[in-house]
């Protein structure tokens, strides 16, 4: 640990996103990246619910397949009352979990009250959020990341959340999940399904997760 990672903004990133922050300790999160179709976890999230694996989008103004704008421009669309309906999967797969209590008032906040604009803006709120509420020792700095990267920084922008998961060798730990009993342990979900049911605690899933990462 104690690296400098460049990664990519997430939203509400998996549970393995953030044992690779973990890793590093300190990250850059690049607001200039325009690499976004390579990317799902930019403006998307899953979480596990009563009927599975729930996969949840933030609508983007524009076609992120021709996108060519920085990531500090993109734009989020109000369209369809997603907010709530965000809220409404949150609240079915974890209103009974054992945290959700204590992290509603400032999720809901952030998620429906918030109005944020841009897409970077959600995704640093939820990043803050997730950082405060499970006492996480990741230092986080956002800027564009030009092509002269810092001597002892690692780029893990290619290598988390990508269309075909995050690349790098984690190993899943498994947790407490409220439906394992009906659907088994699932692996990949966001790092909002963690805080739910294991809050602070939740750390030590991470680190057994980022311990694996560096042997």
């Amino acid at each position: 640990m104690g690296r400098t990672a460049i990664v990519g903004s997430a939203c509400a990133g998996s549970v393995g996103y953030y044992a690779a922050l973990l890793v590093a300790g300190h990250v850059i999160v690049d607001t200039g990246e325009r690499c976004l179709p390579l990317r799902h976890s930019h403006h998307r999230y899953a979480i596990a619910g009563p009927n599975g694996v729930t996969r949840l989008t933030v609508p983007l103004v524009g076609d992120t397949v021709a996108m060519g704008i920085p990531l500090s421009e993109v734009r989020i669309s109000e369209h369809a009352r997603w907010r709530h309906q965000h809220w409404g999967a949150l609240m079915a797969a974890y209103g009974k979990s054992p945290y959700f209590e204590h992290a509603a008032p400032a999720l809901h906040a952030i998620l429906v009250e918030g109005g944020q604009t841009h897409l970077l803006a959600l995704n640093r709120a939820f990043h803050e959020f997730v950082v405060d509420f499970m006492e996480l020792p990741i230092a986080t700095r956002y800027e564009a990341v030009t092509s002269d990267l810092p001597p002892e920084a690692i780029d893990w922008r290619r290598q988390l959340g990508t269309k075909r998961g995050d690349l790098l060798h984690l190993d899943d730990v498994p947790y407490y999940q409220p439906w394992a009993e009906r659907h088994g342990f699932t692996p990949g979900m966001s790092i909002l399904d963690l805080l739910m049911n294991e809050g602070r605690e939740g750390i030590f899933t991470l680190l057994d997760m980022a311990r694996r990462l560096t042997q």
